[in-house]
């Protein structure tokens, strides 16, 4: 259950972010709502992965995630460029969530 926590944390706060950028500095309602309830719903998941993960590793793997996915987004959907240093950033973020989940033995404690 605990992967199942971080997915859905991890897919609350995408739908977050992704939101935030149509609030307009927060003037504009249902964009606004739908990034307080992610980011609230996303912090909860986020908490219940803490019971058997450390912190670190949680926070490596939500953010390393949650980067990658809002990159891909701001790119297909909001038509944001990435140049090649964006792009291999991107795929070190996606190494290291492999490197962790694959090899590390910290995932669970």
């Amino acid at each position: 259950m605990t992967y199942l926590y971080l997915i859905v944390a991890i897919l609350f706060e995408v739908v977050a972010t992704t939101a935030l950028k149509q609030t307009e500095g927060f003037t504009r309602l249902m964009p606004s709502l739908v990034t307080l309830i992610g980011y609230a719903v996303a912090f909860f998941f986020l908490s219940l992965t803490l019971r058997t993960m450390s912190v670190g590793i949680v926070y490596a793997l939500w953010s390393g995630a949650g980067i990658v996915f809002i990159t891909a987004i701001g790119w297909l959907w909001f038509q944001q460029a990435l140049d090649a240093p964006a792009l291999f950033g991107v795929g070190l973020i996606i190494a290291g969530v492999l490197v962790i989940n694959l090899f590390s033995k910290s995932v669970m404690h």
